[in-house]
């Protein structure tokens, strides 16, 4: 079983093997491209996005800048969109739906280190090596999901479909479908109903009007 393999499976992994250190070099450079392209240069930078990630649907959109940690790990449904500054430590795979929004600062964080500080430094690999270890937790996003500013999620969360993560919440915990959950660590508030619909409030809407 080889490194990448490790860290699919829950294992402790090094994090500093040569085959994934390639990996993400390789995606660190795409990304750090991307985030220096022009929003006019919209050929090169989906064609960057699409050499990043391991899957992309269509209508994806980051506004940059954006940073992959290993990039193909990380698998994107249709019409997602990212505002500016994404960041995702997609060590273990990031699974994110159809129609999901990010606003500024989202942060992904799939890695997980020991709490004893000792073990932290450096503990023995499968091989009775000395080398800095980890493990990583996979994240999962469903579909219409809208994950508002200064979101950090980490590993081992599911967020379901439908749901609302209010601005600078962290997600420790998974979410359910179709609920509004905010906060540190991020709770569900609320179911989110009909009574939310944009409809209730003429004043706003200004003549505008949901699709039925």
């Amino acid at each position: 079983m080889n490194q990448e393999e490790r860290i699919f499976a829950g294992f402790m992994f090094n994090p500093g093997a040569p085959e994934l250190v390639a990996i993400k070099r390789r995606s660190h450079d795409l990304s750090r491209e991307y985030s220096a392209l022009s929003e006019t240069e919209t050929e090169r930078r989906t064609q960057i996005l699409s050499e990043i990630l391991g899957k992309m649907g269509q209508g994806v959109y980051m506004q940059g800048p954006i940073f992959f940690h290993y990039g193909k790990h990380t698998e994107v449904g249709n019409w997602f969109f990212a505002n500016y500054n994404l960041t995702v430590q997609d060590d273990a795979k990031v699974i994110i739906g159809d129609g999901v929004m990010f606003g500024p600062n989202v942060t992904i964080v799939t890695p997980v280190h020991p709490l004893v500080a000792s073990e932290r430094g450096c503990m023995y690999d499968e091989n009775g090596n000395i080398n800095h270890l980890c493990y990583a937790k996979p994240v999962t996003i469903g579909n219409n999901v809208w994950v508002g500013a200064n979101v950090t999620i980490c590993g081992g969360v599911t967020i379901g479909n439908g749901c609302v993560i209010g601005a600078g919440s962290v997600v420790t915990r998974d979410i359910p479908d179709n609920t509004f959950a905010a906060g540190v660590p991020c709770k569900v508030i609320r179911v989110i109903t009909d009574k939310d619909s944009m409809i209730h409030h003429p004043e706003i809407l200004a003549g505008c009007k949901p699709i039925e």
